[in-house]
């Protein structure tokens, strides 16, 4: 992977921060991209100083014209892109009959759509050189219901199903599309849905009142073990893995 050119999405905190950190550890250049612009310089400028090679590159990607102006710089800066990891996302809570229509676009703008913009726009690129691995971070709510995650498990069911059409429709071009399917990772997304200890200890151990059981390995994930996964399906280990969903959950999901 060293000196290939990788873009990851959701750059500036959580799974996505942690997929910049590995790859650009195995010598990948990173161009790090979120729209929060000032947390993402601060995580590629401490990156860049340890010797490392990533570059903050701020855009939104539910913008298509952004996505379009951006994948475009970073080819021209960095070179062409060989790895795209979609690792932005937004969550919002509520019950279906209840969900702000914001919240519910708002949700769609970023998981399904950012996905959609970003994978046609590098895809489109990677073809012509015929070769390139695309991971999308979804999540095992996109499979398995979850009370009121009802408009974030959509978005992510759509998030796999654009990836792995796309992967369909690529493959013959030599490019490989995955999905990373995480539970419950410690990330400010998962603290952000806790009030208090009981809802951490309900994560661990089950909520029947939420249809949930809990992590049969016991523990939550750290973003490294999904970046861990990430990073493996990009690399050449994974080189005859296409339209795959790998779920790293601790089992929560039974396996399903």
């Amino acid at each position: 992977m060293e000196d290939k050119v990788a873009v990851v999405t959701g750059a500036a905190g959580g799974i996505g921060a942690a997929v910049v950190r590995e790859l650009a550890r195995r010598g990948t250049v990173v161009a790090a991209v979120d729209r929060a612009a000032e947390p993402l310089r601060e995580i590629a400028d401490k990156l860049a100083a340890g010797g490392l090679r990533v570059e903050a590159f701020p855009a939104d990607i539910s913008d298509r014209s952004a996505v379009d102006a951006v994948v475009d710089t970073v080819e021209r800066r960095l070179g062409p892109v060989e790895f795209l990891v979609n690792g932005a996302g937004v969550l919002r809570l509520g019950e279906l009959r209840d969900l702000d229509d914001r919240d519910w676009a708002d949700t769609f703008a970023v998981n399904a759509h950012g996905v959609f913009f970003v994978s046609r726009t590098v895809a489109s690129r990677m073809m012509s050189r015929r070769r390139g691995a695309i991971v999308t971070v979804a999540s095992n709510a996109a499979y398995t219901p979850r009370a009121g995650m009802g408009a974030y498990g959509a978005s992510k069911a759509a998030a796999v199903m654009i990836t792995k059409t796309l992967g369909l429709e690529v493959a013959r071009h030599g490019i490989r599309c995955n999905v990373v399917a995480p539970g419950s990772t410690d990330t400010p997304m998962l603290r952000g849905m806790w009030r208090d200890e009981a809802d951490r200890a309900g994560t661990l151990e089950g909520r029947p009142e939420a249809f949930r059981v809990g992590i049969p390995l016991g523990r939550i994930a750290q973003p490294e073990n999904i970046a861990d996964a990430v990073t493996f399906l990009l690399s050449d280990d994974a080189s005859h893995i296409t339209l795959h969903t790998l779920t790293v959950d601790g089992g929560a999901t039974l396996g399903q």
